[in-house]
């Protein structure tokens, strides 16, 4: 062996020495397998909600959904049985589904549209009728017309809309495209009858309608002499006639996501939503953001919400503004929010910070709210929190004070309530310090924790949206100051300790039993979600300390000062990522996330330790 080859077994033998001093004892531990999500059903399982629509609607996304086409792939199955009985169980009545309308229908409009339409419909009749078994309906995603590569319109010129990219929308003002549209969605409605209905997107996302993605419909001849609220609301009332052709009582939801409000802490531009509303279909349900330009002030910094956020409280302006509008003229009016988890921290299924959820829910039963789309596509787990919200839901609706109560003696017993109920306090005024911003809830830390590695020198790589974060700092900030948003996580860790020294007390005084195994699975959550608050605050003071460091420039005092603040950092990482090691074991639901999956994996925590013990040592030799 040459001496590259000693360097390198030494090194993996000096590797293998930090692992089992570190890890050797959890090793020995029995794991719960990635992936095991759902506890079987119970024999006899009944729903808990019907499927007939005499309640409102409470909707969201799966937990445990993959991105593809799962009507045609039966194992991509994102609403497996378990899951379906623990939402019902939770008091959900809906869940959503993305779909392609071209793919789910044939056309002798577009020849070309439909192909493996069979077998998708089958598949979406399997899903509606498991779902039905558990008192949940099933409504689609309906982004349409989705645009269509330049190709397609050879010949078609007539139909060519507003051009994206090297796609081209499917002009919604020609008879043509409306014809396809309204055929389409009866035909998937006849096939499939005990459908609950479509919620719609006509601003942004993909590109569909000319006005989808542009201010002026530049390029189209027909739109650009037209409106946008004009175009929008036409395509809304098209969508609905082809549902209603169908299926009478299904429910239509127009989402006002994307559409210009005239606000600056909304979609800017002129006022397109007061007109778009205005022409609506009479039957249609209007959903909005309800947190969506709720003002904010955390760690002295003024700001805005967008959406997913638990820690700001709606509704805010927007949403209270276009409901009004919309029962002006008699439109139902549903509130889309986040009750589980948000991209705030979507790494544990749910975060327990209750009396957000209470007081966000007690508000919109005031506002006379008909329904809830209570996820996107994070934070479909059956949990205490879907448990809270449909307390709100009794007649008379309960007081804040008496939904928590119920649903902590429920989950846990006469006997933990009081605890749990101070913990939930504690958690949620920590939660309270989140220091939201659009920039850092997509591009920092929080997603990762622990996980995420500290690098000795810049690595230059930019964060990148919910994925990587690397060292990224100036892109994590936002609108906040590093040091700003270290403190703010600091602050949120030190209150959710709080929190669960409260909850831990509960959990030591309750029996065996369901009741003390639901209480440690939660109890774990919680946990989790501290590590991560934790681990982000230690990230920022690592990274600025190493910067600054690298600056030059400073006396030996200020020297000494930043590398103690890098060590500090680096060794408390390593016990965040030691107990993170432990939580993810005994819990897969840690860590995971539909739309990302895992972002980390228990041999991801193993590495961070190595990498934090290998940045203590170089500290050390200089």
């Amino acid at each position: 062996m040459g001496p590259s080859g000693r360097i390198r077994s030494e090194a993996v033998r000096g590797n293998q020495k930090l692992v089992f001093s570190h890890f050797d004892e959890l090793f020995s531990k029995p794991a719960k397998p990635r992936f095991d999500f759902f506890a079987p059903v119970p024999a006899g399982d009944k729903p808990t909600a019907p499927a007939d629509g005499s309640e409102p609607i409470r909707f969201l996304y799966s937990y445990s959904g993959v991105f593809g086409d799962p009507l045609l792939d039966r194992q991509l199955d994102p609403y497996p049985d378990q899951l379906l009985a623990g939402l019902s169980r939770s008091g959900i009545n809906g869940i959503w589904l993305h779909v392609v309308l071209r793919q789910l229908a044939p056309s002798t409009i577009f020849p070309e549209f439909g192909e493996g339409h069979q077998t998708r419909i089958e598949g979406l009749r399997r899903l509606v009728a498991r779902a039905k078994n558990h008192g949940i309906k099933v409504y689609l995603y309906m982004n349409e017309p989705r645009a269509m590569p330049a190709a397609f319109f050879e010949g078609r010129q007539g139909i060519k809309g507003f051009r994206g990219g090297d796609h081209y929308a499917l002009c919604t003002s020609t008879d043509e495209v409306q014809r396809w549209l309204k055929e389409s969605l009866r035909f998937v409605f006849e096939q499939a009858p005990d459908l609950g209905g479509v919620f719609t997107i006509t601003g942004s996302e993909n590109l569909t309608n000319c006005y989808s993605h542009s201010r002026n419909a530049a390029g189209c001849p027909r739109c650009s002499q037209r409106s946008g609220p004009e175009v929008i609301a036409e395509v809304n009332r098209t969508i609905a006639a082809g549902v209603w052709e169908a299926s009478p009582d299904a429910a239509v939801i127009a989402w006002d996501w994307g559409w210009p409000d005239g606000t600056a802490s909304g979609w800017g531009g002129p006022d397109w939503a007061t007109e778009i509303i205005a022409g609506l279909p009479d039957k249609a349900y209007l959903m909005s953001v309800s947190e969506w330009g709720k003002p904010i002030e955390r760690g002295g910094i003024a700001t805005a919400v967008g959406e997913y956020s638990i820690s700001a409280v709606g509704p805010g302006p927007r949403a209270q503004r276009h409901w009004a509008l919309a029962r002006a003229r008699g439109l139902r009016t549903i509130a889309k929010v986040q009750v589980n988890s948000s991209w705030e921290l979507s790494a544990v299924p749910f975060i327990p910070v209750m009396n957000h959820v209470a007081q966000h829910c007690h508000n919109l039963t005031s506002a006379g709210i008909d329904g809830l789309m209570l996820s996107w596509t994070v934070g479909g787990y059956p949990s205490p929190n879907l448990e809270l919200v449909r307390q709100f839901q009794a007649e008379p609706a309960p007081t804040i004070e008496q939904a928590l109560t119920a649903t902590a003696r429920s989950r846990y017993g006469l006997d933990a309530c009081d605890g749990v109920l101070r913990a939930w306090s504690q958690f949620s005024s920590a939660f309270a310090e989140y220091p939201f911003h659009q920039a850092f809830v997509y591009t920092g830390p929080v997603q990762y924790g622990p996980s995420n590695l500290l690098y000795a020198e810049p690595t230059g790589y930019r964060a990148t949206m919910i994925g990587f974060p690397y060292d990224d700092v100036e892109s994590w900030r936002g609108v906040y100051p590093a040091d700003v948003l270290a403190a703010q996580f600091e602050k949120m860790a030190s209150g959710w300790r709080k929190g669960l020294s409260a909850f831990s007390g509960a959990v030591a005084g309750m029996p065996e039993g369901r009741r003390r195994d639901n209480a440690q699975e939660d109890l774990g959550v919680a946990w989790a979600a501290c590590l991560h608050f934790k681990s982000v605050a230690n990230q920022i003071r690592f990274i600025s300390s190493r910067n600054a460091l690298l600056a030059g420039g400073l006396d030996k005092q200020q020297q000494e000062t930043l590398a103690g603040v890098i060590r500090a950092a680096v060794q408390d990482e390593i016990s965040n990522a030691r107990g993170l090691f432990v939580l993810t074991r005994d819990d897969p639901r840690i860590g995971f996330e539909a739309s990302n999956q895992y972002y980390y994996l228990p041999l991801d925590l193993v590495e961070k330790v190595i990498n934090c013990e290998h940045i203590l040592k170089e500290l050390e030799s200089r």
